[in-house]
């Protein structure tokens, strides 16, 4: 097949058999490859295209901006701790004073005083924020995260990912997603 565009350039919107996206940050997307593997393995309908085509001497199609897949998948009921995870949760920002830069996470009980690595002891912070902390408790350090550390649902994060919406979103998913912002040029 041949394609006279960066295939990077074209990924299809991948929503669930409810028309949701599998995840919102990051936005489930998938190259025009696997999406039209998927369509000829008949796991996803087609709900939109974008105007540039790939063909082979016998075939021709319009690539898939946006496709849904055909049997429901079970979302996660409680998402993974990981370090992405707990940035989205803490909305990428310092849970000691704000900064978006540089973030680490933060033990707030430190391990040294038998704090665990859970969704309830771990918050984002800046590394400034984290080296001025050390292994220090709150109460000795003077710092207290601005939002006390919890076990998100998926929802949780789903809605704080809405505040963060990709560079680039295509024309033709808009009615498929639910954030504010004004398409570029």
């Amino acid at each position: 097949m041949t394609i006279a565009v960066s295939p990077q350039g074209l990924p299809a919107l991948v929503l669930n058999a409810d028309f949701r996206p599998l995840s919102y940050y990051p936005l489930s997307l998938w190259s025009w490859q696997d999406a039209i593997k998927a369509v000829f393995l008949d796991r996803v309908n087609i709900l939109a295209e974008y105007d540039h085509s790939v063909s082979s001497p016998s075939f021709s199609m319009r690539l898939p901006s946006v496709v849904c897949l055909k049997s429901y998948v079970q979302p996660s009921r409680h998402p993974a701790f990981t370090r992405f995870n707990v940035f989205l949760r803490d909305k990428f920002e310092c849970q000691y004073c704000g900064s978006p830069d540089d973030l680490t996470f933060d033990h707030v009980i430190p391990r040294r005083a038998g704090g665990q690595t859970t969704w309830e002891n771990v918050v984002a912070a800046c590394s400034p924020c984290n080296l001025r902390k050390g292994g220090k408790m709150p109460k000795q350090a003077g710092m207290f995260p601005h939002q006390k550390p919890y076990a998100p649902t998926v929802q949780d994060l789903h809605n704080n990912g809405r505040h963060f919406p990709p560079n680039f979103l295509h024309e033709s998913w808009m009615d498929y997603l639910y954030w504010d912002v004004e398409l570029q040029p």
